[in-house]
């Protein structure tokens, strides 16, 4: 007759003691690379090596050894090196800025060891400001959008760790933590002394290139890094258009240009002193390797806004206002999307509270029942 008593207890650990007084477990199963891990005293070592067996009969444990052993520093470092060079110039600037905020909070700590209540005690010290003081020692905080994106870039990072590079995880510590709500659409127009001030001075700067860059954005709406990189090839004076081939939300566009902005344009194709070493229309000094790049404006461009009293003034400010004027001029929303690039209606919203005021006196015209 069969015996049908219960086998024995297959041990998989091996538990050795090492020169140094601490103990190994050593964890051999068919199907699973050996997996080791020392501890202080044996009893933890035997706890350790039973949940660790308990986790592979059931099918659900995750070798974390690389894991355990990767800071977030030396992720970030490989992010940086692997992942940002395949993004847009500008995205590559703004990682790498995003990357000394993250490696000097969270660096030390391992993959493992990065759970969600670390990652919500960051977004809350970013957001509060402690963790940088000013002058007199007053905390600086920062924007619900900043501190997104910090985010965005830690929770990335995990991604591609856990589903590109087999860094075994249980999960993504961002994807557990309430992200800061977006901030308010910025909506800054410029008064007509503002603008008349403004233009003014870069009218008086001694590189015209300056000039034209600034009433460009506000003939066109297209933002600075679009006109920066412009070359001559892409703008057709003839048919009044410039072609865009990368933007921002990465869709080519085609932007109309106004009879003042054909003018713009043309001043600055045949600006007498234009090198011919370059295609560009805005273009800089060469570089230490012969190369020239685009026009780097924002250092004059600060110091004149300073001088005007209008320190608050965005470049891209100048997009919205000229965004704003297509709303006023009766352009459709369809319209102005296919000219500024934005890619949904909800991206319009705060342009059409200028449709609500130009209605009021419409309102009035209507006759009045009697």
């Amino acid at each position: 007759m069969p015996d049908y008593r219960a086998a024995p207890e297959v041990r998989l650990a091996t538990l050795v003691k090492t020169d140094l007084g601490r103990w190994k477990a050593i964890i051999r199963k068919t199907g699973w690379p050996t997996t080791s891990k020392t501890f202080r005293t044996k009893r933890d070592a035997e706890d350790w090596a039973r949940r660790t067996e308990d986790d592979m009969v059931r099918g659900a444990y995750i070798q974390r050894a690389s894991a355990d052993r990767l800071t977030v520093g030396d992720t970030v470092d490989r992010y940086l090196a692997d992942v940002t060079p395949g993004k847009r110039p500008s995205s590559q600037v703004t990682d790498r800025q995003r990357a000394i905020i993250v490696k000097k909070h969270l660096g030390k700590y391992s993959l493992t060891a990065l759970t969600p209540e670390i990652v919500a005690k960051f977004r809350d010290l970013r957001l509060s400001g402690e963790d940088r003081k000013d002058e007199k020692g007053r905390p600086v905080p920062r924007s619900n959008d900043t501190v997104r994106l910090d985010l965005a870039l830690l929770g990335h990072l995990f991604t591609v760790a856990i589903k590109e590079w087999g860094i075994d995880l249980p999960s993504n510590p961002v994807m557990n933590i309430r992200r800061p709500s977006p901030g308010p659409g910025r909506n800054r127009r410029l008064t007509a002394d503002e603008e008349k001030r403004l233009l003014a001075a870069v009218d008086e700067h001694t590189n015209p290139m300056l000039r034209w860059i600034v009433r460009i954005a506000l003939e066109t709406g297209m933002r600075a890094s679009e006109i920066l990189t412009l070359r001559r090839m892409q703008v057709d004076l003839k048919r009044r258009i410039v072609r865009l081939l990368e933007t921002k939300n990465t869709t080519p566009r085609t932007v109309p240009l106004s009879v003042m902005a054909v003018e713009l344009f043309r001043e600055a194709i045949n600006h007498p002193v234009r090198p011919i070493d370059t295609d560009l229309i805005f273009y800089g000094e060469p570089g230490k390797d012969g190369k020239r790049r685009p026009y780097q404006f924002n250092p004059v461009w600060l110091k004149i806004k300073r001088n005007q009293g209008l320190a608050d003034v965005r470049f891209h400010d100048l997009r919205h206002e000229a965004v704003s004027r297509f709303v006023e001029a009766g352009f459709s929303d369809q319209e102005v999307s296919a000219i500024s690039g934005h890619k949904s209606m909800q991206m319009l919203k705060r342009y059409t509270h200028l449709r609500a005021e130009d209605l009021v006196d419409r309102l009035d015209q209507i006759p009045v029942r009697k």
